[in-house]
């Protein structure tokens, strides 16, 4: 196996793992283009992920800080899931990703990277996105300016009803 440098990514090991980075970017509402986030509802916002699979991958995370989706109000489950319908939408029309995956990993044992508070994942795919250089290289290329995808996703959100 072949190791890719890649420091960029100790901020991620080194944070107090305490901390719940998604409460820290639902309150800092003055930082949204900072901190990548996309759009705010009333119960839930979205934010890119630092750590893409692919470029313009999201997450939907409710304000409330819970792990259990079952402990969620159905308002807040409701509109998560709007969103993530509207996402959809968004990833083919904007960015013409011709299939998206969309999850959550709930809990540490399932392979949640931030556990503690629950969320969903939206992936846009294109037709040949995992090549070689992913299964033999071990490697991810990202071929888009992530800044400009950002953008591109802010202002289709802004058109949402």
């Amino acid at each position: 196996m072949q190791y890719l440098y890649a420091p960029w990514r100790s901020e991620y090991f080194e944070k107090e793992k305490s901390k719940c980075p998604f409460c820290d970017c639902a309150n800092k509402i003055d930082d949204d283009e900072k901190l990548g986030v996309i759009f705010r509802a009333k119960h839930c916002f979205a934010v890119m992920n630092r750590y893409p699979y692919s470029a313009g991958h999201f997450m939907i995370i409710p304000y409330l800080h819970e792990e259990h989706i079952e402990n969620l109000d159905e308002a807040i489950w409701q509109e998560m899931s709007y969103w993530v319908r509207e996402g959809v939408k968004i990833l083919k029309n904007e960015l013409h990703a011709s299939g998206v995956n969309i999850g959550m990993n709930l809990s540490k044992d399932a392979g949640a990277g931030i556990a503690m508070h629950c969320h969903y994942h939206l992936v846009p795919r294109w037709f040949g996105d995992t090549n070689f250089i992913t299964t033999i290289g071990e490697t991810r290329v990202c071929g888009t300016d992530l800044k400009d995808v950002y953008y591109k996703l802010v202002d289709a959100f802004k058109n949402v009803k």
